[in-house]
């Protein structure tokens, strides 16, 4: 079968994802600091990150939404240290601002560029990244997020509102990612055929195999010409 279509993961796919959030969150503790700094003279920067993991854990049904889910822990924050709710808006754009300054990884936008001439590509991902504000939005035909589909991956349901953007059944369509279990047999229950990036050489961990595995995304375009 002709495959039409490559949708992305994002984090940990075409960047890393570790030293974006952790410079991120270095960002707003530093702008806490200054502009709401009875918080920071309450909680280190480990406490207060733990501060919201914990409170993240609380809410599962929110997972799919990072941005809402982030945003009503400022809330609680700031009702909690007795600041105006201004810090909830504020305090997420200074993160998340940060948390688009990515680098891709070595050879990832001449892979895309290339792909794009071929292929239509899109993004699906759980996170809130924007290519769109990173600069690589023109190289993506559609961009859907957990956010919008109400539900997160491995759900088939994100996947299935992505492609009936641009009317290409799952057939016809490949999905990238890293993660075993939300992008590869995500992906497969929704139909697409499946390929894991594996820059560390991981071990398969079980279940639904992909059909095929690379460790540098330069390998993609050949690969994907065989499924």
């Amino acid at each position: 079968m002709t495959i039409r279509c490559i949708a992305f993961d994002l984090d940990d796919t075409l960047w890393a994802c570790k030293p974006v959030i952790e410079h991120a969150e270095q960002r707003f503790y530093i702008w806490l600091s200054i502009h709401y700094p009875r918080i920071t003279e309450r909680y280190s920067p480990e406490q207060l990150l733990k501060k919201r993991i914990n409170y993240m854990q609380q809410y599962p049904e929110l997972h799919y939404n990072l941005t809402q889910l982030r945003q009503h822990w400022l809330a609680e924050l700031a009702v909690e240290h007795d600041y105006p709710l201004a810090l909830v808006e504020q305090g997420f754009e200074v993160f998340w601002l940060a948390r688009n300054e990515v680098t891709f990884f070595e050879g990832a936008l001449a892979v895309l560029e290339a792909l794009s001439a071929r292929f239509l590509l899109g993004v699906i991902s759980n996170g809130n990244a924007s290519v769109h504000h990173i600069g690589v939005g023109h190289l993506f035909q559609f961009v859907h997020s957990a956010a919008q589909a109400g539900v997160a991956k491995p759900h088939p349901a994100i996947f299935h509102q992505a492609l009936q953007q641009v009317n290409i059944a799952p057939h016809q369509a490949v999905y990238v990612g890293d993660d075993p279990v939300k992008d590869i047999q995500g992906a497969a229950s929704a139909g697409l055929r499946t390929v894991w990036f594996n820059p560390e050489g991981h071990v398969w961990p079980g279940g639904q195999k992909p059909d095929a595995v690379i460790d540098n995304l330069a390998q993609l375009e050949s690969v994907i010409t065989k499924l």
